[in-house]
């Protein structure tokens, strides 16, 4: 089976708003693994790995739906790609500063 592969980028009220925490609940729901974590410059950033037609559903969610009190502005995609291996065995939400310096595109 072919494995999704893509990189995000979410801009507007995103940060404080528990963005992170519903993105991570929708994309349980569809069975994308990957992280997600908050900017230095206010955005949301993550990676989406998963069937083509779950990551399309979490893409769409993340262009037009986003968390109850957010406002998304724009939503970016980068890097998408199909790869044969699986590289995250779940969903998490990065709060360590260290490894958000680490991760953020």
């Amino acid at each position: 089976m072919s494995i999704k592969f893509v990189k995000f980028e979410v801009s507007g009220k995103v940060q404080g708003v528990f963005f992170r925490k519903y993105t991570k609940k929708f994309c349980e729901k569809y069975n994308v693994r990957g992280w997600v974590l908050n900017t230095d410059h206010r955005t949301v950033q993550g990676v989406l790995e998963g069937s083509e037609a779950s990551v399309r559903s979490v893409k769409h969610w993340l262009q037009k739906v986003g968390s109850p009190k957010s406002r998304i502005d724009r939503c970016v995609f980068l890097d998408e790609k199909i790869v044969q291996t699986k590289q995250f065995s779940a969903f998490k939400i990065i709060t360590d500063d260290q490894e958000v310096k680490m991760l953020t595109f």
